[in-house]
């Protein structure tokens, strides 16, 4: 989240601590992600790092 002094944008901890990822998709995995985007009011970003997340959740729940 970033909130603005004047005309300076301030980027907080928590996003100076994420890390940037170049990802290559096909157009018609993004066609879908974006839809499945749209239906739970994510952005696309957001709905990767939704997914990717729950995975690695259940993938620790299963190593357990």
């Amino acid at each position: 989240m970033t909130s603005q002094t004047g005309n300076k944008k301030t980027i907080t901890e928590k996003e100076a601590a994420k890390k940037q990822l170049l990802l290559r998709l096909s157009p018609t995995l993004w066609r879908e992600l974006a839809a499945w985007a749209e239906d739970d009011f994510r952005s696309i970003n957001g709905q990767i790092e939704f997914l990717l997340t729950e995975a690695v959740r259940k993938r620790r729940k299963a190593s357990i």
